[in-house]
C-alpha cells in the first residue's frame, strides 16, 4: 500500500499521509515517496502543494521513525537522514506550500510543518517537540526553523518540556498562520491555494527563494559550527541517547541517570569525553499515483 497519495487538480496539488496505522510516521519509506512525488511535481503544471492528513486524523504526523535511528555513535539527524532531506526539498520546492493541520503534530513532524510556507489548522491541532523525552541531540538547522518562525523563550520551552502546545497558543505566536473549525479546515485552505494560484508563479517562486535566503544568513565561525557539532555528540554518543530510544520503544520514558555512564571519546580531539559543565564553557563568537 502507498504510503502517500497524490492529486493534481486546478494547478493545485496534493500529497496526503497514508499511513494512518502508524500514525504516518515519518519513515524512510514515506519520505521516499514524498521526494518522488516532489520530484514529479517540479514537472507538471502545479502552482502550489498542499500537505496534509486524511480527513478526521487525530495525529497528522507522528514525527521521526524512532525504530530507524541508529542506537549510537551515528548522528541521528546528519545531512542525508530522510527527514532533513525531505526538508531541504520542500524549502527548496519553488511552490509555495501548505501544510493543512488537524490532529497531533509530533517530533520531527513540526519541523517539516514548520518548513512549509504557510500554516492553517484547526482547534485539534498541536504541536509536541519531543526529542528530549528520547534523548535526541537536535540539529542545528531544525532549532533555525523554529527559531525563525516563534520567540525563542518558546523554542526553548517547547524543546524542553517536551508539552503540547495547543492550535490557540499555536496561533498566537504565529506558528499556525490561521485556526478555522475542523469542518471548515479544507475549504479554507483550497480557497486559500486557488487566490495564490492566480498570482503569478515567478514572482512568487522568486520571492519564496528570497525569504528562505535571508532567513537563513546567520553567519557561523568555523569554531561555532564545531562546537554546535561537539555539543550534539555529546548527546549521541551518550548512555542517555541509548536509554531514551530504548525507553521510548518500551514505553519507559524515565531517565535514570541524566549522565553518560560510559567513556566516550571527544569528536574534534579524540580524548576522552570531558566532563558535560566542561564541555559547555563558553567560546568566543568569532503506489504511489503520479501527478496528471
Amino acid at each position: 500500500m502507498a504510503l502517500i497519495t497524490t492529486q493534481l487538480q486546478d494547478n493545485i496539488a496534493t500529497i496526503c499521509f497514508n499511513n494512518a496505522e502508524r500514525r504516518n510516521v515519518l519513515s524512510k519509506a514515506l519520505i521516499d515517496e514524498i521526494l518522488q512525488a516532489i520530484g514529479l511535481l517540479r514537472q507538471s503544471k502545479a502552482r502550489i502543494l498542499v500537505l496534509r492528513a486524511p480527513p478526521g486524523s487525530k495525529v497528522w504526523s507522528a514525527g521521526h521513525d524512532v525504530k530507524e535511528l541508529p542506537l549510537s555513535g551515528e548522528d541521528p539527524l546528519s545531512y542525508h537522514d530522510p527527514l532533513v532531506t525531505v526538508l531541504r526539498a520542500i524549502q527548496e520546492l519553488p511552490l509555495p506550500v501548505i501544510a493543512m493541520i488537524e490532529g497531533g503534530v509530533w517530533g520531527g513532524a513540526c519541523d517539516l510543518a514548520l518548513t512549509c510556507d504557510i500554516l492553517i489548522g484547526c482547534p485539534t491541532s498541536t504541536f509536541c517537540m519531543t526529542p528530549a523525552k528520547i534523548g535526541v541531540p537536535y540539529n542545528a538547522s531544525g532549532i533555525l526553523h523554529f527559531i525563525n518562525n516563534m520567540g525563542i523563550n518558546i523554542v526553548k520551552e517547547m524543546f524542553f518540556t517536551a508539552h503540547p502546545m495547543s492550535a490557540e497558543r499555536a496561533e498566537r505566536w504565529g506558528i499556525l498562520n490561521h485556526v478555522v473549525p475542523v469542518e471548515e479546515l479544507e475549504e479554507f485552505t483550497y480557497r486559500m491555494a486557488r487566490q495564490i494560484g492566480k498570482n503569478s508563479p515567478l514572482s512568487i517562486s522568486v520571492i519564496k527563494e528570497q525569504i528562505r535566503l535571508l532567513a537563513n544568513a546567520y553567519p557561523l565561525s568555523p569554531t561555532t559550527f564545531e562546537r554546535i557539532q561537539g555539543l550534539r555528540r555529546v548527546v549521541y554518543d551518550s548512555g542517555d541517547y541509548e536509554e531514551g530510544i530504548r525507553a521510548f520503544l518500551t514505553s519507559d520514558r524515565r531517565f535514570s541517570t541524566g549522565n553518560d555512564p560510559r567513556q566516550g571519546r571527544d569528536i574534534a580531539s579524540g580524548t576522552k569525553s570531558r566532563p558535560f559543565v566542561e564541555v559547555c564553557q563558553p567560546v568566543p563568537f568569532n503506489s504511489f499515483v503520479r501527478f496528471q
